[in-house]
């Protein structure tokens, strides 16, 4: 069981020099989840990686949230067919063994 920490969104953005309406984009797109907790927004600690990820893609590569999106969506579905690939690989030993 992991735990879970909110950190929040406008500290992240304070320490990674962006502005808040980013995170708000990024929540509008669906590519990432916000917790609000009277009227604060507060990101997830399990979000931080991905949103590393896309300011990646965003500032240093220079792609835009378009563009992020389809990437993270691709992803998302390599990583899902990967897990689906190691699932039937165990199956498959099982029977390899008999």
């Amino acid at each position: 069981m992991t735990k879970e920490y909110l950190i929040p969104a406008a500290e992240f953005c304070a320490n990674h020099q962006i502005e808040l309406s980013f995170i708000n984009s990024l929540h509008e797109f669906g590519l990432i989840e916000v917790v609000s907790i009277q009227q604060t927004t507060f990101l997830s600690s399990e979000e931080l990686p991905k949103l590393e990820q896309i300011l990646l893609f965003n500032q240093e590569l220079e792609i835009n949230l378009e563009g992020v999106e389809v990437i993270i969506r691709l992803l998302e579905r390599v990583h899902q067919i990967q897990h689906e690939m190691n699932i039937l690989r165990n199956r498959l030993s099982i029977y390899e063994n008999l």
